[in-house]
């Protein structure tokens, strides 16, 4: 089921974005090593490429035959005149339209299988691509924008199987006329020939050094479509808050200079790879300009034909053609490395360590939860969590309080194994969390966020997320529980009722109430909750504080609590700072503190 667009994904929120790198800094490869790894890439399609090469192969040969069946036509024509010998020219227009039409043939042919393999190398790459971003760590998506990837997966993939298809017909029809002519140009006059031919390593030197420049800018006009993508992606998904905030000037701004810098680097890729055609058309036409002068004075002299002239004139245009579309298909092969160095940067980036195997299993949950000594951070030498160690007992249900920053959020994530310790471990029932499978681990948690995460879709879709087997019937009883079903049941469809792409069709204490009705559907022997109520009214802080109450009974519980006032009643309260719990008791022991704890209370009691 597709997304929708969010700022923030479904997952927890990382605490430390500020202090994360965005995107690691571009290392360029050389050409020819992403030449080989997109050549590695298409190595199961090698037969139909080959078939295709040698269709192309063969259709560039019969073509290169129809010139010289001209000339001897013209010589035919020029030697029996007045008494034309239409027999011996019949036979060789006839020779020339089969010689046409096998060409064609043979050059859909290979069109055809290029179509098919460019369709099929997309979707597998799109598919690598899908299922690598399944196996990539949580790390990753916090170090990258969303829409880089996008455009890896989107724009780049295209820009790859187009050009592939194309370049591996024009090269292949290229160089099969270029030699081809070569040889039959020296077989009618190698003084003509040897004009021709020291024009190309002239021009290939001048064409190549230009390439040199052009393809850095290719690399950077791909670079800088993801970060374009990435700022399009986040202006629209976050309109509310940007028009909230007026920004959208700033918004403008921003996307004018990403915008101005794509036009920048496209316009000088262009510039620079498009200097190889007009650098080559020079060359070849000083060449066939001196061709043209000598042939005439070798006609007069008798040492050529007038039919083989007329054959080397053309076999000279085929010469430079091939030529000409070589030094043309560059800016196409800049792009199709460019978008090949991105795709396959993102391919090998470094995947979640497997996990251990044999893994150990829980099969009947307890809830026992604890923290052995727990050390980490997310940046070398910048620590978040210190030293940390709770034992939580069956049942039992924890708020986890402190100022922003201070690892409520990274011991979640840490729980959930979206990252790992530095040091120490949590065990689950006794047993470590690392001898686990980490889906196994996930699977014993429901989750409630803060930021809700709807699908579109209908209502009774998006409740059985969490168990594709519940029926509508538990998903109904669910959705009573959560102080939710009669909202449900007010929509035109009740619960095959399609939230709309935004869910703007609900409010957001309705979506906070599905969201908790998903995990009661989903029915986890322990939950994690990050309380939403600073957005809704009183009735709904109510309806969701109820529901709240019932999806945590008799279940260990994981609170991140915002308003102390709503996790009074916990049975444990750990009161963390700078990394460390500093405090930690029920809300009665708290208060006869009077520390940290106690004054967090109070000013929001104040602020109340």
């Amino acid at each position: 089921m597709r997304t929708k667009n969010s700022t923030t994904r479904p997952g927890f929120k990382r605490e430390t974005p500020k202090t994360m790198p965005t995107n690691k800094p571009d290392k360029p490869r050389k050409m020819m090593e992403s030449f080989k790894v997109f050549l590695k890439s298409i190595k199961k399609y090698r037969f139909p490429i080959l078939i295709s090469i040698i269709l192309t192969v063969g259709s560039a040969l019969l073509g290169l035959f129809i010139p010289k069946i001209l000339g001897d036509m013209t010589t035919i024509a020029v030697s029996s005149y007045p008494e034309l010998d239409w027999s011996a020219l019949g036979s060789k227009a006839i020779l020339v339209i089969v010689l046409f039409l096998a060409s064609a043939v043979l050059s859909y042919g290979q069109a055809y299988i290029l179509a098919i393999v460019s369709a099929k190398y997309t979707k597998d790459l799109r598919e690598q691509i899908l299922d690598k971003i399944s196996r990539l760590p949580i790390a990753y998506f916090d170090k990258h924008q969303y829409g880089d990837t996008l455009s890896r997966m989107a724009n780049d993939v295209d820009v790859l199987t187009t050009s592939m298809s194309q370049e591996i017909a024009d090269i292949s029809m290229s160089l099969t006329t270029l030699i081809g002519v070569m040889i039959i140009m020296l077989t009618i006059s190698v003084p003509l020939s040897l004009i021709s031919f020291v024009v190309v390593p002239i021009s290939v030197l001048v064409v190549g050094r230009i390439m040199r420049f052009a393809q850095k800018y290719f690399r950077e006009q791909q670079k800088t479509l993801g970060v374009l993508n990435s700022e399009i992606e986040e202006d629209y998904s976050g309109q509310v808050v940007l028009k909230s905030n007026s920004h959208e000037d700033a918004a403008l701004a921003e996307f004018g200079r990403i915008n101005e810098k794509l036009t920048m680097v496209s316009r000088r890729a262009q510039i620079y790879s498009s200097l190889s055609f007009p650098v080559t058309h020079i060359f070849t036409n000083l060449g066939y300009v001196a061709i043209c002068a000598l042939g005439g004075v070798f006609v007069v002299q008798g040492q050529i034909t007038i039919g083989n002239i007329q054959a080397f004139i053309q076999y000279v245009s085929r010469f430079n053609r091939p030529i000409t579309e070589i030094a043309s298909t560059t800016s196409t092969l800049q792009a199709l490395l460019a978008a090949s160095e991105r795709i396959f940067e993102f391919l090998n980036e470094p995947e979640e360590q497997p996990d251990i195997e044999p893994a150990r299993i829980i099969n009947n949950v307890k809830g026992a939860v604890e923290f052995h000594n727990i050390n980490f951070s997310y940046l070398p030498d910048r620590p978040v969590i210190k030293d940390f160690s709770v034992r939580v007992e069956p049942g039992m249900k924890v708020a986890i309080v402190g100022p922003t920053g201070a690892g409520k959020t990274t011991i979640i994530n840490l729980l959930m194994r979206f990252y790992e310790p530095d040091s120490g471990y949590i065990s689950i029932d006794g047993v470590p969390t690392r001898e686990m499978r980490r889906a196994d681990v996930r699977k014993l948690f429901g989750m409630v966020l803060q930021d809700t995460w709807l699908f579109s879709g209908s209502v009774e879709d998006n409740l059985r997320y969490g168990s594709t087997g519940a029926t509508l019937e538990e998903i109904k009883r669910a959705a009573k529980a959560a102080n939710v079903n009669h909202i449900i049941e007010a929509l035109p469809k009740a619960y095959h009722s399609e939230i709309s792409e935004d869910s703007d069709n609900i409010s957001a204490g309705e979506k906070q109430l599905l969201t908790i009705a998903r995990a009661m559907v989903a029915n986890p022997p322990m939950m994690i909750l990050d309380e939403a109520t600073s957005n809704v009214d009183t009735r709904t802080e109510q309806l969701i504080q109820d529901s709240f109450e019932k999806l945590t009974h008799g279940r260990t519980s994981f609170v991140i609590a915002h308003r102390l006032s709503t996790i009074r009643n916990s049975d444990l309260i750990l009161v963390m700072r700078d990394g460390a719990v500093v405090e930690q008791g029920n809300h009665e022991e708290l208060m006869k503190l009077n520390g940290f704890y106690a004054e967090l209370y109070n000013s929001q009691f104040a602020e109340g």
